[in-house]
């Protein structure tokens, strides 16, 4: 006979149970949730239409999403529990091609974020000359509390919900917040069982055994740094002359400050969520990333003195990389900055009033739109690859890679010299032209010809 647990212990397993349950549950959405994100993102588009004189009909298109789906995610807990997980995808604009962007998985995710990255991902795909269109997905949940397999079920439920609506011919998630290869190989997984074929280009982002594409880890990173190695040689700033700052730590981040570091470039602050660390004479990464793993944490490094994320911000530095999440230098704290420069690898991290003290101040901003297009460029090379049934080296991958941003990169900051604009706004007019320009050649209106 086995033995009957005692009250004392089913209180426990009951409070423990509470406990996963409110660490699980959706926060409470209402129809203004996030929607000021969407709003001052889309408000930068009344300069460009003025500036370029786009057609009405194109405005009109171009001020909402041309598809927003929300679902639910059931998933089965470990404990026996069942959670539904609200989740969405977006697909903003699709004149150039089918939707292309990531998939997030966040406690503060929600319908208006996830439209606003898809609005910034229509842009930055048209940016740099990429056949794509804008999309985004997200969940809302909290993963670092998710075992692995809550994670993969959470991940193969989200691509059951959303699967008529996507595929490489119309919509092609990849990785983004708390989401990376391993994420995508369940997904595409799911996918294929699905649709009963093999199906690759459906997503990009993946591990190399399922048709992932070399330097795709590392290629936001990668292309955030050629873009800064671009503006500083339009500058006649040299590598070594350059004192870096970094918020973020994630993914792109890391992978930016490494190939910074190695370039020549300074790398004097760091930080997460947990804080940030500081050293006058230059940081050592690759310690700092390993204290990271070990800990969990950034602010327990030794590879620097612990200071807040705050006072990272606020640090006297040529080039301030802000890499984490939106919204982080905004009016309340924008009068602190005193970097020389501001480089976008995160979405949205200045809001529009920011962004305007900025440019009060002659604080150029290198923006998202085309600072961090190095991981939807490689998706694209990814992309590419699956659909043709080849596979490139690296040293490929990254040649191309250099050589779109070469291209597309020169042509914003020339635009923005010989125009006398920000680089967003120059950015911004290369992205919207060939969007407008793609929605005016389908004939939608009458005197348009």
């Amino acid at each position: 006979m086995g033995k009957t647990k005692s009250k004392k212990a089913k209180a426990k397993d009951k409070n423990a149970s509470k406990s996963q349950a409110q660490k699980t549950a959706p926060q409470a959405l209402t129809p203004q949730t996030g929607a000021s994100l969407f709003e001052d993102a889309r408000s930068r588009l009344e300069d460009v239409f003025r500036e370029l004189d786009i057609h009405p009909d194109a405005q009109a298109r171009l001020m909402q999403p041309s598809l927003s789906l929300q679902v639910s995610v059931p998933v089965r807990m470990d404990d026996g529990s069942l959670k539904a997980f609200p989740a969405w995808r977006v697909q903003y604009d699709t004149s150039l091609g089918p939707a292309k962007g990531g998939v997030r998985f966040h406690p503060d995710v929600n319908q208006h974020e996830v439209t606003t990255l898809s609005f910034w991902m229509a842009i930055k795909c048209a940016v740099v000359g990429l056949p794509y269109g804008g999309g985004k997905g997200g969940v809302q949940v909290d993963a670092k509390v998710l075992s692995a397999l809550e994670r993969e079920r959470l991940a193969r439920g989200y691509i059951r919900a959303i699967a008529d609506i996507m595929g490489p011919d119309r919509d092609i998630p990849a990785p983004d917040v708390n989401t990376d290869a391993i994420v995508m190989g369940w997904m595409i997984d799911e996918y294929e069982h699905i649709v009963r074929a093999h199906a690759p280009a459906a997503i990009t982002g993946k591990p190399l055994p399922l048709g992932g594409s070399p330097g795709r880890v590392s290629a936001t990173g990668r292309g955030a740094l050629k873009v800064l190695d671009l503006w500083a040689e339009q500058n006649e700033r040299e590598p070594q002359e350059t004192i870096v700052a970094v918020q973020g730590f994630g993914n792109a981040a890391y992978h930016f400050a490494r190939l910074a570091s190695e370039r020549g470039y300074k790398i004097v602050g760091l930080s997460d969520s947990s804080g940030a660390i500081y050293s006058a004479d230059g940081l050592d990464v690759a310690a700092a990333k390993q204290d990271k793993d070990q800990h969990g944490q950034l602010a327990k490094s030794q590879a620097g003195t612990q200071i807040s994320g705050e006072e990272l911000l606020a640090l006297d530095v040529d080039v301030l990389v802000l890499a984490a999440l939106e919204k982080q230098i905004h009016c309340d704290n924008v009068e602190a900055v005193q970097a020389g420069a501001i480089l976008e690898i995160a979405n949205g991290p200045l809001t529009s009033d920011a962004d305007a003290a900025l440019a009060k101040r002659d604080i150029p901003v290198l923006p998202d739109v085309l600072a961090n297009t190095g991981g939807v460029i490689v998706s694209y090379f990814e992309w590419l690859q699956n659909r043709a049934g080849e596979t490139w080296s690296e040293e490929d991958v990254n040649q191309r890679l250099d050589a779109r941003l070469i291209s597309e990169a020169n042509s914003v900051l020339t635009r923005a010299e010989q125009e006398n604009i920000t680089y967003r706004q120059a950015a911004y007019r290369q992205g919207i032209e060939r969007i407008a320009g793609a929605l005016m050649a389908r004939g939608n209106c009458l005197d348009c010809r």
